[in-house]
Formats: structure tokens, C-alpha cells, sequence
């Protein structure tokens, strides 16, 4: 039996940062950043004005108040996108809006509401300093200064910046295309008619949802019956537009499994059985001229989400170009005991919280592979060693957090 941490750095072996691919902003959201993006002029660009009012010398107000208002001529009115006509001289001042350039000669801006919004001369009641309501060039961001960096995941916060640099396209990782195909005769599509016997095949849009919150593209596909036939057919035909599938069911040792028996003849694929709990059968290799990955991991729904946890998301995160591909991992107390069975790995459902300070755990429910409540409620996963057969209340343990990236 292959312990998690061998799974893990065998599937992981080999996997790389799709290809960087040239896109528009709004297409690259979600991405990771493939180069540095450095800015080719300073932000802002030009000395310009913080508030609607007057742009002026900050020496012609010394004595301005409300009792005794300082007049001076207003020369010209400057919109945002335009500049003075003219150039400031003392005595003078120039109507401003917000954003516009800052006329030669000004040094400061007299906002509107210190002012009796004169159109032809302005009296002033307030003075202001050199430097007053004025954003100064690069001030936010330096001429050739890496505004983000490659590695950086594209956000809206992200696009706001590349737009104002002038980038119109970056390149970026894309997301990988991830086909989710659930096996079972059993299965039936979500909503539909069940008879005694069927089941509604949760794994397809568990797995599916996991995968776009991993940050990637998903395409379910299914539910399959066990055929052979068809599911090499389905293989064949989703191998186009795949970086990545991941299959659910067929690959335990009852005689109507397909996935062994199809997967077997084809590409590389290697069964083995993990030592953990749950989700000790699993199936990773390629498929196809373009070595496609595959994982084939369990039927029952908690079995294939934990799987998905441990061993499909990093390697879906890798994929994406992510420095850090793992969820985040904290100690904390338990507060209910937990038993493990020996020489596994139990990653046991939990809800983690904060009480006085410190993080503390609890089991959500029971721990069955096919008991979908307890997963509902959990937030994290307990780890539990494979040497450690009972978790006492108050011991620390080791727990995965699922709420966080």
C-alpha cells in the first residue's frame, strides 16, 4: 500500500504551468501572470488636480479669509482631459476640474467650497499651501517600476492597474480545461426520476464545482453506464479539449467496474491503493498522443472529494502556474475524540472555529465515505497519522482548512 505523501509526489511529477497564452484583460481574471509587468510611464503621469476648484500660487492666499477674501482673475476653466491655455502668473487663478493637468506657474488647488465659484474672478476665503489638493507625478507608481509581478493571480484590483499602464493584453497561464466524467449504472442525472436501486449522481457536480474553485475550467460529462465500449468511446472524444480528466467510480474490484479494464490497455494509467481514509483506491497516468493526465478516483462521494482535496488539486493549482498549491494547514484542539483506523491516514471531516483565542475542531457527524451531511457541514479536514489509532480531547492536531485557498 503506497503511503499519501509517495501518491502525492507521483502525481505531482512532471506537472508544469500550462503554457502562457496572450490575452485580453477582462479574459485574464482568474489567471496567474505569466511575465512582470513593469510601467512605461509614472502614475500619475503629470502633475494634476485632487478636487473641482481653482489652480493657483499658494503665496497670493496668505491673507485670505472669510472676513477679507483674497479676489483674483480666473484666465481660463480646465476639464479633465484637457490642458491650460495659458500660463499661471501670480495674481491669477484657473477654474480646475478633478484629474486635470496642473497649469504652469500653480503649485497648489483651492477647492471649490473655499471659494464663491466665480467664473471671471474668484474670491478666495481660505488659503492652502504649496502642494495643497494636488496628486504630483508618480506619486502612486515610478516610471519602470514593476507594477505586477509574474505569479501574481489577476483580479479586478490587478486589471485596474494593467489598464492604467497601458495593457491592453497579458500573458497569463491559462486555466486548464478539466473533463469530470461519473461512472455507474446506478447513476442518475441529478433531478431526475429515481427508482429503487439509483442513486443521483452527486459525484459528477461535486467534482465539477471543486474544480472550478480550484481555479480551473470544468466540463462534466455523464453519468456513464458501466459499458466498456462506451467509456472508451467517451475517453476518445474528450481528449480534444482536455488538459485534465478526472473520473469517479468503476475502480474498485467488483466484477461490473469498467475503468480498470479500459484504462488498463490504454496509455499509463496505475491503480494502486493509498494508504488513507477515505479514498484508498486510486488510479493516476496519461491518456492520448498528447499525454493527457487522468486520475480515477472512487465512487463513494466523500471518498472522491477528500481524493480530490489531497491528490487533484495540487496538481490543478501547479497546472495554473501557483506558488503555492496546497490549502493552508493550522493546528488545533480537538474537542470530541476521534477514533483512526491503523497504519492509514484519516482525513476526518471537521468544523474548525475559533474560541478564545485558539483554533479548535470538532468531528461534523459520522465519517462513513458515503455520508454526504457531516461533509456539508465540515470546513476543514483532521489530519490523523497513520500511526495514531485515537485522538483525545484536547490533543492538537493537524487540520486542512477548506474555506481558505
Amino acid at each position: 500500500m503506497r503511503s499519501v505523501e509517495d501518491h502525492l509526489q507521483a502525481v505531482l511529477a512532471g506537472v508544469t504551468p500550462l503554457s502562457p497564452l496572450d490575452v485580453t484583460l477582462v479574459e485574464s481574471r482568474g489567471c496567474v501572470l505569466a511575465e512582470d509587468v513593469t510601467a512605461p510611464w509614472p502614475l500619475p503621469a503629470f502633475d494634476q488636480a485632487a478636487t473641482d476648484g481653482y489652480a493657483v500660487v499658494a503665496d497670493d492666499l496668505l491673507t485670505a479669509s472669510d472676513g477679507k477674501p483674497t479676489r483674483l482673475a480666473v484666465i481660463d476653466d480646465v476639464p479633465a482631459g484637457y490642458r491650460a491655455s495659458h500660463d499661471l502668473t501670480p495674481g491669477k487663478a484657473i477654474r480646475i476640474q478633478t484629474g486635470a493637468p496642473l497649469p504652469e506657474g500653480a503649485d497648489s488647488v483651492v477647492p471649490l467650497d473655499r471659494t464663491d465659484g466665480g467664473m471671471r474672478e474668484v474670491a478666495v476665503t481660505r488659503g492652502v499651501r504649496a502642494g495643497d489638493h494636488v496628486r504630483h507625478r508618480g506619486d502612486d507608481v515610478e516610471l519602470g517600476e514593476v507594477v505586477v509581478p509574474a505569479g501574481t493571480v489577476v483580479g479586478p484590483r490587478e486589471i485596474a492597474l494593467l489598464a492604467a499602464v497601458g495593457r491592453g493584453r497579458v500573458s497569463v497561464h491559462p486555466q486548464p480545461r478539466v473533463v469530470v466524467l461519473s461512472i455507474g449504472s446506478e447513476l442518475v442525472e441529478p433531478g431526475g426520476q429515481l427508482a429503487p436501486g439509483l442513486i443521483a449522481d452527486s459525484n459528477g457536480v461535486t467534482i465539477a464545482a471543486a474544480v472550478q474553485e480550484s481555479g480551473a475550467l470544468a466540463y462534466r460529462v455523464g453519468p456513464l453506464r458501466d459499458d466498456a465500449s462506451t467509456l472508451l468511446a467517451t475517453l476518445e472524444d474528450q481528449l480534444v479539449r482536455a488538459d485534465l480528466i478526472v473520473t469517479t467510480g468503476g475502480v474498485s474490484a467488483g466484477a461490473y467496474d469498467t475503468v480498470k479494464s479500459v484504462l488498463s490497455r490504454l496509455g499509463t494509467v496505475e491503480f494502486t491503493k493509498v494508504a488513507m481514509q477515505p479514498g484508498t483506491p486510486q488510479g493516476h497516468g496519461t491518456l492520448g498522443p498528447d499525454s493527457t493526465p487522468i486520475f480515477t478516483l472512487p465512487g463513494n462521494p466523500v471518498s472522491a472529494y477528500v481524493s480530490f482535496e489531497v491528490f487533484v488539486r495540487p496538481v490543478i493549482r501547479r497546472m495554473l502556474g501557483h506558488e503555492r498549491i496546497y490549502r493552508p494547514v493550522v493546528r488545533a484542539v480537538l474537542v470530541d475524540p476521534l477514533p483512526s483506523p491503523a497504519g492509514r491516514r484519516q482525513f476526518a471531516r471537521g468544523v474548525l472555529s475559533v474560541e478564545e483565542g485558539r483554533y479548535v475542531v470538532r468531528p461534523a457527524g459520522g465519517q462513513g465515505s458515503h455520508m454526504l451531511g457531516g461533509l456539508s457541514r465540515a470546513n476543514a479536514l483532521v489530519v490523523v497519522p497513520e500511526d495514531v489509532t485515537e485522538v483525545k480531547p484536547g490533543e492538537a492536531v493537524a487540520v486542512l482548512r477548506l474555506d481558505e485557498v
